[in-house]
């Protein structure tokens, strides 16, 4: 249990905000070229959400911010902690690993803040520093504890065997997991991912979390991948891996999930990929024979991008408590309304407030940052209570709830 935070310290690191505005994408910059410097730390980290244009330093800086404007109120902080938390566990974090964080910030606020980093300042963050550190390391472990004693569970990277791939869409292939030691898998919640150690020839190791698109069934995952632009992990899926291939996978992970028995309606809304873990809370609704009411709502650019409309047809004909609409932003030519989709254009605010039950639903939201950041502002204006907005960001959630 961490000793409590000074009072000293508090004031300190609170005196410290008005510089952390100004200056702390600096120090997070500073503090990630001193972290990989060292190849095994910088093997730890998604290098698609580092660089300039990075959302991982962004989102880094806010929670900094976040934690320095909250020290003397940390509840605030529980929902963020929990989610780092499961990314770390995704990611392999391990105790460790921290001693080398904070050694890069601390030498980071001094390099950027200069002489206004006084041993006093630096004294209190990094009192602050480990404080926060020793939660985290003990909610990681349970979370580790977990997984290795579950049945099926594992800790570190097991390897899986890719046993099918079906084209879903245009720009989706779906990817069944087989473990290679023949056991059985964890079970996990829907709306949980994986995270994969890829070993791409000719660049370092590349990690990725892709959500479970599929109900737990305790033999085998699925995951279904968009190919994105210049997407070095998504790209190589989609042209190299095929029945046979290997894969290194950490054990499920994630605070976004569905609960075993939903006792509000349910609100399933997805953009894009976002798809991913509404597919599975749907089939896990339908497969436990529930009749709370669930509304599937899914938009999507046309007929050619619109992956799994025929499965999830299916699973919403198999109860009455079951809707689905899907949007097509831009139909194509030959497109039939009502045939191929259920409405046209995007997924518009006062739609959603129209159709859905606003007033006790539980609202599931996966896609793009601007879909996620419309539908949380909505819902969130129209009166929905925080605790019925529930959302998975893929990538960090950096600027998210700024509304």
């Amino acid at each position: 249990m961490s000793q409590p935070l000074s009072d000293e310290t508090i004031a300190l690191v609170k005196a410290t905000v008005p510089a952390l505005e100004a200056r702390g994408l600096d120090i997070v910059h500073e503090m990630y070229a001193r972290l990989f410097q060292d190849p095994a730390i910088r093997d730890l980290f998604n290098q698609s959400n580092h660089g300039d244009a990075g959302a991982q330093p962004r989102a880094l800086t806010g929670a900094i911010l976040a934690y320095a404007s909250n020290i003397d109120n940390l509840a605030a902080l529980a929902p963020a902690v929990e989610r780092i938390t499961q990314k770390h566990v995704g990611l392999q974090i391990r105790p460790d690993h921290y001693p080398h964080v904070a050694d890069a910030l601390l030498g980071a606020i001094k390099t950027v803040l200069g002489d206004a980093a006084t041993d006093a300042i630096l004294a209190a963050w990094g009192e602050a520093y480990w404080f926060l550190a020793n939660i985290l390391i003990a909610r990681e472990g349970r979370i580790y504890g977990e997984q290795k004693d579950a049945v099926g569970g594992w800790n570190g990277w097991r390897d899986f065997r890719i046993t099918d791939v079906v084209r879903e869409s245009s720009v989706i292939k779906s990817f069944i997991l087989t473990p290679a030691d023949g056991g059985p898998v964890m079970a996990y919640r829907p709306g949980q991912y994986l995270t994969f150690w890829f070993e791409i020839p000719g660049h370092p190791p590349v990690k990725r979390n892709y959500s479970i698109s599929a109900a737990p069934n305790g033999e085998t995952y699925r995951i279904s991948v968009k190919r994105e632009p210049q997407g070095l992990a998504s790209g190589w899926l989609h042209d190299q891996a095929e029945p046979g291939t290997m894969l290194k996978v950490a054990a499920p992970a994630g605070e976004f999930f569905l609960p075993d028995r939903p006792e509000r309606p349910v609100v399933l809304l997805s953009g894009g990929v976002g798809l991913t873990p509404m597919v599975a809370m749907l089939e896990a609704i339908i497969e436990s024979g529930s009749d709370v009411p669930v509304h599937y709502i899914h938009g999507t650019h046309d007929r050619e991008t619109h992956a799994m409309r025929a499965h999830v047809r299916a699973l919403a004909a198999l109860s009455p408590a079951a809707r689905v609409t899907d949007f097509h932003q831009t139909p194509l030519a030959g497109e039939v309304e009502g045939q191929d989709y259920d409405r046209a254009g995007l997924i518009t605010e006062e739609w959603l407030l129209a159709n859905t039950p606003v007033g006790e639903a539980d609202y599931y939201i996966c896609g793009p940052r601007p879909f996620l950041r419309a539908s949380v502002s909505a819902l969130s204006l129209a009166g929905v209570s925080p605790d019925r907005i529930h959302y998975e960001f893929f990538g960090p959630a950096d600027e998210l709830l700024a509304a």
